[in-house]
């Protein structure tokens, strides 16, 4: 299991959480400011529309997905990237088995 502050976070330790609906979650480097998550999604995954206080940014490590930002739906790929403020909702479909890596500000203290 990866700790709060750990400066090397490796992938191995990171313990796999079943966030539901075939996603599963891995929360890696944090700290009360920063936090990384890398998310794998099964084809067909949702992650349903919601809002939280953490500013946001996506990375689309694989996969293809529709990702939904503020009403706002676009496809997305690898090496696509977005910005999700404070309480904006957002939600996304797994339309190709993927991964996106999500970095939250401040950390999301209802991941660990």
């Amino acid at each position: 299991m990866i700790e709060k502050g750990q400066q090397f976070a490796f992938w191995q330790d990171a313990v796999p959480q079943d966030a539901g609906n075939g996603l599963t979650r891995r929360v890696m480097a944090y700290n009360e400011e920063i936090m990384t998550v890398e998310n794998s999604f099964a084809k067909g995954a949702i992650a349903p529309l919601h809002s939280h206080v953490h500013t946001q940014i996506a990375y689309v490590v694989e996969g293809i997905f529709d990702f939904e930002i503020a009403g706002e739906v676009r496809r997305v790929k690898k090496g696509d990237s977005m910005m999700l403020a404070s309480n904006v909702p957002h939600g996304c479909k797994c339309l190709e088995a993927g991964i996106v890596l999500d970095v939250f500000t401040p950390m999301r203290k209802d991941f660990v």
